[in-house]
């Protein structure tokens, strides 16, 4: 087999590098860890057997994630987010024709794939995660993942040895006294990413915080982890793997963190075995239960402002504050769901866009000397004919309900997602919801 053509996608205004080989009865999308490069990774034999191994079952096709290898490079200032990495997913599919894949993520990228699954169940087929994390920092909750202070010193100690393939050490540290491997893997390096690049995306890959999305994954899934991985601990991926319903877990031998090191023969047959039960069988979620972003927006003090101007004056007013809002919904992509007397309700895929367009809609309606309050969450909910349902809008209404005038209020959930993001936020503390258990952390979002 030879090695396959570099194709690109456009997605916005970046360039997708991709990949495509086999003609297998399934598609299977690769989602690499924070670096690749794909014309590189053909230097090594192992990579190469192992993707002619999996294209010898599917159709698989290779990604260099925006910012790395041979796709558009990004400034420190606009790293790529989960949602922007969707985007550059989506358009790679559309590219090539694929309606439905599973997908196969890898260290950093186990992330995106479990998001992506959620969000877009109707075009997961299934999902295969190695050697990844829900969340990868420490939390009074989340005891194993790696401590902040000692994670900014991986990042100091990354660059001054960028590109000597001295990381080996801890990625794969059975090949460490493998001199050709490593001259590969110090060229693969330096040919994915710059060392201030490669430092900035593992900072961002770090940041995030999918631990509440993991419930909502109702597609096949298989959680692979290596028993003493030297740098991802494995109860990053036991945790994965009890949270996402039905998942199968399998604890491989070895500390190699990339499955390239140790015995990667493994780790291609568990999928091999895992996707040919998937093969010639209609399975699948329902697609009534969808991750979404919910939205609710609320015009302030607009009983006050009906009695002034009168009933049909305020009328006028409220079909052309609608008009506003529809307009930027468009921009923005958001679905509307339903008006509720003066505000919104509306879902969207991506969180980043939803505060955007709750932001334009402020914006919009402030010209018509209107001020709105919103207020987001980001959860399961369930699609009906003409509604939507759930605890996440519960909680999306009860969040727009606190909201100040002119605030775009958030839950925590909505702020994890979108870390890396030029939007800020302030902390607005933590609230009981009404009718819903626990204590719930909100920020207000700033644009």
């Amino acid at each position: 087999m030879e090695i396959p053509s570099v194709h690109y996608a456009r997605s916005g205004e970046f360039h997708i590098a991709y990949q495509v080989l086999g003609a297998g009865p399934i598609d299977l999308v690769l989602v690499p860890g924070w670096i690749s490069h794909l014309e590189v990774a053909w230097e090594q034999p192992r990579l190469a057997h192992s993707f002619r191994r999996l294209a010898s079952f599917s159709r698989l096709i290779l990604i260099d994630k925006r910012g790395t290898g041979l796709s558009d490079r990004v400034s420190s200032k606009s790293l790529p987010t989960l949602e922007d990495r969707m985007e550059d997913l989506h358009a790679v599919l559309d590219a090539v024709g694929s309606s439905r894949t599973v997908l196969y993520g890898i260290s950093e990228g186990g992330p995106l794939c479990m998001l992506f699954a959620a969000t877009y169940p109707e075009r997961t087929t299934a999902l295969v995660v190695y050697g990844s994390w829900a969340r990868a920092l420490k939390a009074p909750d989340y005891d194993w993942g790696f401590d902040p202070i000692e994670f900014e010193s991986i990042l100091a100690s990354l660059e001054p040895h960028w590109g000597d393939g001295a990381a080996v050490n801890v990625v794969a540290p059975s090949l460490a006294h493998d001199e050709q491997f490593c001259a590969w893997w110090g060229r693969y390096e330096r040919m994915a990413a710059s060392p201030g690049a490669a430092v900035g995306l593992l900072r961002m890959g770090f940041e995030g915080d999918v631990r509440h999305v993991l419930p909502t994954i109702f597609v096949p899934t298989l959680v692979l982890h290596r028993a003493h991985d030297a740098f991802v601990d494995v109860r990053h991926g036991r945790y994965i793997a009890e949270h996402i319903p039905g998942a199968r877990y399998v604890e491989l031998e070895g500390g190699d963190h990339f499955p390239l090191g140790g015995d990667l023969n493994a780790v291609d047959q568990q999928i091999e075995n895992f996707l040919s039960e998937l093969i010639g069988v209609r399975r699948g979620p329902s697609t009534d239960r969808v991750l979404a972003t919910v939205l609710f927006t609320d015009v302030v003090g607009s009983t006050e402002r009906a009695v002034a101007l009168g009933d049909e004056k305020w009328k006028k007013l409220i079909a052309i504050h609608d008009d506003h809002v529809r307009m930027e919904l468009a921009r923005y992509r958001g679905k509307e769901i339903k008006t509720i007397g003066d505000g919104f309700l509306v879902t969207f895929d991506g969180p980043g866009r939803a505060i955007c367009c709750a932001d334009a809609i402020r914006n919009s309606v402030r010209s018509l000397g209107l001020e709105i309050r919103s207020g987001l969450h980001t959860g399961e909910i369930e699609m009906m004919a003409n509604d939507i349902a759930g605890i996440a809008v519960n909680i999306a209404a009860r969040v727009s309900a606190l909201a100040g005038p002119g605030e775009i209020l958030v839950s925590s959930t909505v702020k994890d997602l979108v870390v890396g993001s030029r939007i800020e936020f302030i902390d607005r503390g933590s609230h009981v919801l009404k009718g819903v258990p626990g204590e719930w952390h909100l920020f207000a979002a700033v644009l």
